[in-house]
């Protein structure tokens, strides 16, 4: 594999990570009966909608068919990722309901 190729991969790889990222926080979300678009505007106010929360959301499943996640893991990968106004959103919301609304 050259260059080119391995830093094409890593920026598949990179990219594929993120959206799982995105569809973590959404779904965490959704699990707690949160917006996942409103707390996104919250934390990013003057961005443009963003198509990969998009295409998370409709991914998610409803909250009864999903499995639990816990707080530490959603701002785990957002603090990965560097979304530090959204995982300050998200610590606000889990002040508001203890260990998070589900």
């Amino acid at each position: 594999m050259d260059r080119k190729q391995m830093e094409e991969q890593i920026i598949r790889n990179y990219e594929r990570d993120e959206h799982m990222m995105v569809l973590v926080f959404a779904q965490w979300c959704v699990n707690r009966g949160l917006d996942p678009e409103e707390l996104y505007k919250r934390a990013y106010p003057d961005q443009a909608a963003n198509d990969v929360l998009r295409q998370a959301i409709e991914l998610t499943v409803p909250k009864e068919e999903a499995g639990d996640i816990p707080d530490e893991t959603v701002l785990g990968v957002l603090s990965l990722f560097g979304n530090e106004e959204l995982a300050f959103v998200v610590t606000e919301e889990i002040a508001k309901g203890g260990k998070g609304r589900r």
